[in-house]
């Protein structure tokens, strides 16, 4: 009878590295010999220059925090199924740096003595190690592993979008290749091509590229009669075959058929025709990525004379996403394209409305986009949140004033729900009267809520603060900024409340840092990404530059980022941030896209282990950054 207890242990290990480079039987075997510990909070497991143990260690259940000197500064976080004290195992030294228990933990011991055949049978365990020996750490937001959180590549600047951006939109290719071999016969050719609905036909030799015919060989070649029906493949292909390399980018498949005057382009392993063909491109694929670059989805935008256009250019974006999300193009990048690209809809969407108007504006106004799309986020079609504001008018003239700017707002808000965005469930738009006020109803509005900061005001000053200038005059904005920073500055208490709020959001982990889900309703047993996840760290990056003066930065990764200049002493804590921000993202988008809904509502039955250890190391960023608002401003001291 098996020992249930190792068998579990077993069962654990076995997914995660080096310990799934060994067979399932031995595995058994070896987890009939290690320990289970359990480790309270702060527990020690070694210390600095203690005498090596006889075991190395893997997280079951917990956190171990890694530390070096006296200051006990924290160099590494080990999560679940992560192994640590590998000194003794690689090098038969005493530890160089200590271990503790972050949290209340279950450990793995595993016997050293039993596991070094493994490091010499199995060249993948080995690998792995010495590995993780040399680079000495694991945490994902460290400086040699910033932006790899969900295969997030280095960020990189560039200004959107433009045609520039060819260059960085790869092609979508056929994979599946329709075939031949070169004594096939022409009207074998022809017949399959006209089957297979292909316009091309590769003819390969020994598997490697010899040629290829296309529909135009058979009507130059064929339908004229310089070759008869029977004629062989070889006989009228073309050759040698110009092949490219598979990670090819619009632009470059554009000037490689431009350049040779040709119809389609073979991609193979190396790009050579020495190597396998893995797929084709043709003119008509080119035609079609062209309808999803930025750049012309931006002028079919700003010629759209009617709702429903935009509402199809509004599709295409949708694709440009997927696309971009396939390419593991920057979030940084993706967020600022899709955001222009919006910004561009909602734009046209207000110059329509406006035409349909007899009548000019009365006076300059300008229209805010609110939340997660004042903040560049919103990738998804989600709702709308807007406000409007105009400029200041006598007070005989304020009511015809307002008239006018809410029957705009009634039009545009119409119009962007005709284009995909829902009306926002708390109206809160600018065709709400109480969200489309003068420049200095704004200020009196806003100056209250900073005032006087109850929970309903906090609220609101919360989605109201992320507020970007999307059309109009950028005065009227300036000026409103600027009153808010100047009002908060004089009650400090605001801060207080509002670091408050953004502590109310329920933890995203619980004992041994399991995931919480919805208890009731709609999403029950459902992981809340957004309140659990992405809204701590939202909520805690706007309470931190409203206090640090920051203006016209609203991406929360962006104000992470500025908060990283602006206090290096928190530097690593807030690149952090920055980064769990743009994975949270980037995965809440794929979810959206995968199940076509807002992403918010995970069934954690769908994601694998690895996606899952992932979501778990951005809570240790979201539970540090908690831990900094409670006592820089002294949450834990607001009564009431």
């Amino acid at each position: 009878m098996k020992n249930t207890i190792s068998f579990r242990v077993a069962d654990f290990i076995k997914n995660y590295p080096p310990f799934n480079e060994i067979k399932l039987k031995d595995l058994e075997e070896l987890s009939q010999e290690i320990k289970i510990i359990y480790k309270v909070r702060d527990a020690v497991i070694f210390d600095e220059d203690e005498k090596a143990h006889e075991y190395f260690y893997m997280v079951h259940k917990g956190a171990v925090a890694l530390s070096r000197n006296a200051d006990n500064e924290i160099v590494d976080l080990c999560d679940e199924g992560d192994i640590f004290g590998l000194r003794p195992l690689m090098a038969n030294e005493d530890y160089k740096i200590g271990a503790k228990a972050y949290e209340e933990s279950i450990l793995y011991a595993i016997p050293i003595s039993n596991f070094k055949v493994f490091t010499k049978s199995r060249e993948g365990v080995s690998n792995f190690l010495m590995e993780s020996f040399a680079s000495n750490t694991r945490n994902p937001y460290s400086v040699g592993r910033k932006g790899k959180l969900f295969q997030e590549s280095p960020e990189i600047s560039v200004t959107p979008p433009t045609n520039d951006l060819l260059d960085l939109q790869s092609v979508n290719y056929s994979k599946k290749l329709v075939s031949c071999a070169p004594d096939a016969t022409i009207k074998a050719v022809a017949t399959n091509m006209t089957k297979k609905k292909v316009g091309a036909m590769l003819v390969l030799k020994d598997k490697l590229p010899s040629g290829i015919i296309t529909d135009k060989d058979l009507r130059n070649k064929i339908a004229t009669g310089k070759f008869p029906i029977t004629a062989r493949a070889k006989d009228i292909m073309s050759s040698p075959v110009i092949t490219y390399p598979t990670k090819m980018t619009l632009a470059q498949a554009q000037m490689a058929m431009m350049k040779s005057g040709i119809s389609h382009l073979c991609l193979t392993q190396d790009g050579t025709p020495n190597t396998e063909a893995i797929g084709i491109i043709s003119k008509h694929d080119i035609m079609l990525e062209l309808g999803n670059n930025p750049a012309v989805l931006m002028k079919a935008i700003n010629r759209a004379r009617k709702l429903k256009k935009i509402k199809r250019i509004r599709h295409s974006i949708m694709s440009l996403l997927k696309g971009y999300l396939a390419q593991n193009i920057p979030l940084t990048l993706i967020s600022k394209i899709i955001t222009e690209l919006n910004d561009a809809c909602i734009k046209r969407v207000i110059n329509i409305s406006l035409n349909k108007i007899d009548s000019t504006p009365p006076v300059k106004f300008a229209w805010l986009a609110l939340g997660s799309q004042g903040r560049s986020e919103q990738l998804l079609h989600t709702d709308q949140d807007n406000a409007l504001i105009f400029e200041d008018v006598p007070e005989d003239e304020l009511g015809n004033t307002k008239k006018y700017f809410i029957e705009l707002s009634k039009r545009v808000t119409k119009g962007l729900h005709e284009i995909g965005y829902e009306y926002c469930p708390a109206e809160m738009m600018a065709s709400n009267p109480e969200w489309c006020l003068s420049l200095t109803e704004w200020k009196e509005r806003t100056q209250h809520w900073i005032t006087n900061p109850g929970k309903d005001e906090v609220l609101l000053s919360s989605i109201f603060f992320d507020y970007n200038h999307t059309y109009g005059n950028q005065d009227l904005v300036q000026q409103l900024t600027a009153h808010i920073l100047s009002t908060t500055q004089k009650y400090p208490i605001f801060f207080v409340h509002l670091a408050s709020g953004a502590l109310q959001n329920p933890s995203p982990s619980g004992f041994f840092r399991s995931f919480l889900v919805e208890e009731d309703g709609a999403h029950k047993d459902f992981f809340d990404l957004k309140r659990r996840a992405l809204m701590p760290l939202v909520e805690g990056a706007r309470v931190l530059v409203l206090s640090n003066q920051v203006k016209s930065i609203n991406n929360t990764a962006e104000r992470f980022e500025k908060l990283a200049e602006i206090e290096p002493n928190n530097q690593e804590l807030f690149l952090a941030c920055s980064y769990a921000t743009k994975a949270l993202l980037k995965f809440r988008t794929k979810q959206g896209l995968l199940h076509n809904d807002s992403g918010r509502f995970i069934s954690l039955d769908t994601l694998s282990k690895e996606e899952k250890i992932k979501l778990k190391r951005t809570f240790k960023t979201i539970k540090e950054l908690q831990e900094l608002l409670k006592i820089r401003f002294k949450v834990a001291n607001l009564v009431g």
